[in-house]
């Protein structure tokens, strides 16, 4: 028999990019253009870009590069990123499983701003939660936990009741540090010991509990806790 591992929340905070929607070949063309624009290596730029808003990425890469300029950049590539739409998809499973949360609590907490979220969701035939948090919402990129926090905050629950969905180191970082469970999603996102881990989003079952909250069921997963 199939173990089934269950958490319980009464809110979801999703990822976009690997997470609900595959982006990555959009991300490679622009970072790797970038890459080459800079004299980096490709491979080692791709490493790092992904959870982080840009500009976070390129001052990690260049530190001594002036901050004027990666924003400068960073709003190039949002640029690109918003005018290139081929090969966008949603994961496996995120049709369903966005379709299993209407109705119930949840938000998307993006490193990406308004245009390209609207853009890369659009592409992905999925629908936008009511409760968004993106680029332009936040001080900080992740790992730093605010962008949780904040989802949470607007849809009116403490961290702890919450549970998050990501595929980046950064992003995972992030959930752990706002005190929430992380589901992470993608093979990038077993390195770092998220409290469960999915290859995708295929097969996750969401019930309505009598207390107002939900479960989440993922056949044949193992988990830190519940």
């Amino acid at each position: 028999m199939t173990a089934i591992t269950t958490l319980t929340t009464r809110a979801v905070l999703l990822d976009m990019d690997s997470t609900l929607v595959n982006s990555e070949a959009v991300v490679e063309r622009c970072w790797l253009r970038w890459a080459a624009e800079q004299g980096l290596d490709g491979a080692d730029v791709l490493r790092v870009v992904h959870g982080r808003q840009g500009w976070a990425t390129m001052a990690a890469l260049l530190p001594d590069r002036p901050m004027a300029e990666n924003l400068a950049d960073n709003r190039r590539m949002l640029a690109q990123e918003t005018a290139d739409t081929d090969g966008v998809v949603p994961v496996p499973g995120a049709p369903a499983f966005m379709a299993a949360l209407a109705g119930l609590p949840h938000a998307l907490v993006t490193s990406a701003d308004r245009a390209l979220a609207d853009v890369r969701m659009g592409a992905a035939g999925l629908p936008m939660p009511a409760v968004r948090i993106t680029a332009e919402s936040v001080g900080a990129s992740k790992p730093d936990p605010e962008g949780f926090l904040k989802g949470a905050a607007e849809l009116g629950f403490a961290p702890e009741e919450c549970v998050v969905f990501e595929d980046s180191e950064a992003g995972i970082e992030a959930g752990r540090a706002a005190g929430m469970r992380v589901v992470g999603v993608g093979e990038r996102a077993a390195a770092f010991a998220p409290t469960v881990h999915v290859g995708d989003l295929t097969g996750i079952r969401v019930e309505a509990l009598p207390d107002g909250g939900f479960a989440l069921r993922f056949p044949g997963r193992d988990a830190a806790g519940a």
